[in-house]
């Protein structure tokens, strides 16, 4: 098991939490996740977000965050998977055409990265979770990927956690398109480096917990980085049992609301 060191009371370290499954289920909040949060902000905690949705931007993450739950987010607190794949590309991997919802474009397009719907004129098809696609999305991307464009996927994950039980996620929309060209993803999500690099440029002093609901994306991170890892029972998994042995967690709670307690003062 990782133990965090003790460090001195000014910088107590890290939290870094996974959104969904673990703060809220789409639009309803965990109970208690908000309060938990306000209360190691208060002990003086760093706390950060890090999602494999690349659906909204930074602020209208940290806006449902404050809608959903009450807890006030800052969007400089959230990383997401988007950025991840905006940090990663360059001008010359542009146009990009997009596979995603409105966030992960404009995501794209504010660090200077043109898009296009046309896949004859991709340089990067960029695929994330989308809940409108469509088989013309679908087609597009496979024509430009078959034609040589970049593929870079915001995740892998094959399920998208929500107050009605599991949706599929961006992972699959991942797999149809790998189906369809023969041809394999670069991945910029949690635990992959790219988002390992966006989480750690953000970090502060001291050790650092990383919550989350997803053993293979985030606890995976938290144990590639020597980490706390901290499983949550309130997203896609049923018991501990069900998490591999190479990536049992260090912790396992019933919800985020039971962390304070675990910390140290």
């Amino acid at each position: 098991m990782n133990r965090p060191r003790r460090a001195s009371r000014a910088t107590p370290g890290n939290v870094v939490c996974d959104l969904d499954g673990v703060v809220y289920l789409a639009d309803t909040a965990v109970p208690g996740a908000a309060e938990s949060l306000g209360e190691i902000q208060r002990r003086g905690y760093r706390v950060l977000f890090a999602t494999n949705a690349p659906m909204r931007t930074p602020e209208a993450v940290a806006a449902h965050i404050r809608a959903v739950g009450g807890y006030a987010a800052d969007p400089s607190q959230v990383v997401t998977s988007a950025m991840a794949a905006a940090e990663v590309l360059t001008p010359a991997d542009a146009p990009i055409l997009a596979v995603g919802e409105e966030g992960l474009g404009a995501t794209l397009s504010r660090h200077g990265l043109s898009l296009t719907d046309d896949p004859a004129c991709a340089h990067t098809v960029v695929v994330g979770l989308d809940r409108r696609l469509t088989y013309d999305h679908l087609r597009a991307a496979c024509s430009a990927l078959l034609a040589g464009a970049r593929f870079v996927a915001c995740n892998r994950d094959p399920t998208y956690p929500t107050e009605t039980g599991p949706w599929p996620g961006g992972g699959a929309i991942v797999a149809a398109l790998e189906t369809a060209t023969g041809r394999r993803a670069e991945v910029v999500g949690k635990p992959y480096g790219p988002m390992r690099a966006a989480v750690l440029r953000r970090l502060g002093p001291g050790p650092t917990w990383v919550v989350g609901d997803r053993p293979e994306t985030d606890l995976a991170l938290g144990r590639d980085q020597g980490w706390t890892t901290v499983l949550v029972l309130t997203g896609v998994m049923g018991g501990s049992d069900e998490v591999p042995p190479d990536l049992r967690p260090d912790l396992v709670l019933a919800s985020l609301a039971d962390l304070p307690r675990h910390l140290p003062a």
